[in-house]
């Protein structure tokens, strides 16, 4: 059975982004055995998109595609979004076998890789009482995803001996990174160490360097933004970790506490979709 790996990232606005994704991709393909299709798609603002990523992989034979999502953790993206995408798929190619991935979700190497852009940012254990990390994710409305970032925080946390690591949203959901920032300075914080919870770079990364000068006027603190994750080979091998389980059959997702398993006939007409070019309406939900 010829198979295709397709890799899904999440797509930006910022070209850059989505060319970093495309590198990613690369690497990626360059670890893996040669007799894999591997293709590359977005989920939104920038082509190819899921369908276009589908159809180049079956135009090449493939006869079994294994979808990975490219993205940090279990939310509206990974548990409904490309599964309707998927959903689409699997009626336009009824004959291909079309499984699906997990995300990165909580990997200790990405607490590895968080750590890392830490310490090339000059972080040390010394002056512990006076340092706090501030964890910055872009937010969102799932409260499983939300409450895993939290958990992320806590692992950061006990890794780097560092009491005060604070979770922190840019948008949709709180605290704010506004919040995040008071909170650090009545903590007694003197250095803090913005650090963003994003694989590439993006809109995101460009308000948050803003938002970095905005503070360092507003506060007496000594403030320093790292980087985002990037292409740090702890990430690949995550990544790589989530194809061969997919390959393998392996994959195991957490549905326990998920609102679209909860609540699923909230979502059987749900109509939200990530083609900005083409308008189709979803009838239903597969998850």
């Amino acid at each position: 059975m010829k198979t295709a790996v397709l890799l899904v990232g999440h797509g930006s606005r910022l070209g850059a982004g989505n060319e970093e994704v495309r590198q990613f991709s690369k690497r990626i393909k360059a670890q893996i055995d040669d007799a894999l299709i591997v293709e590359t798609c977005f989920l939104e603002f920038e082509r190819p998109n899921i369908a276009d990523g589908m159809k180049a992989c079956v135009d090449q034979g493939a006869e079994k595609i294994v979808t990975i999502p490219i993205m940090l953790l279990q939310a509206g993206h990974s548990k409904i979004h490309i599964p309707m995408a998927i959903d689409e798929a699997k009626k336009q190619y009824p004959t291909v076998d079309i499984t699906y991935g997990r995300p990165l979700g909580i990997h200790e190497s990405l607490i590895d890789i968080l750590h890392y852009r830490l310490i090339e940012s000059d972080f040390t254990n010394e002056d512990i009482d006076d340092t706090a990390v501030l964890l910055i994710a872009r937010g969102g409305s799932d409260a499983d995803s939300n409450s895993d970032f939290y958990k992320i925080a806590r692992l950061l946390s006990e890794k780097i001996g560092i009491r005060n690591v604070e979770p922190a949203f840019m948008g949709v959901t709180y605290p704010s990174v506004d919040d995040g920032m008071a909170r650090c300075e009545k903590l007694g914080a003197k250095k803090v160490y913005m650090l963003p919870y994003f694989l590439f770079t993006g809109i995101l990364m460009e308000r948050m360097a803003d938002w970095k000068e905005r503070y360092v006027a507003q506060y007496n603190m000594d403030i320093t933004l790292c980087d985002y994750f990037g292409y740090h080979p702890l990430l690949e091998k995550v990544v790589l970790e989530r194809i061969k389980e997919a390959l393998i059959g392996a994959v195991k997702m957490n549905c326990d506490t998920c609102t679209y398993r909860i609540n699923a006939s909230e979502f059987v007409d749900h109509h939200h979709h990530h083609d900005h070019d083409h308008n189709h309406d979803h009838k239903e939900v597969q998850y």
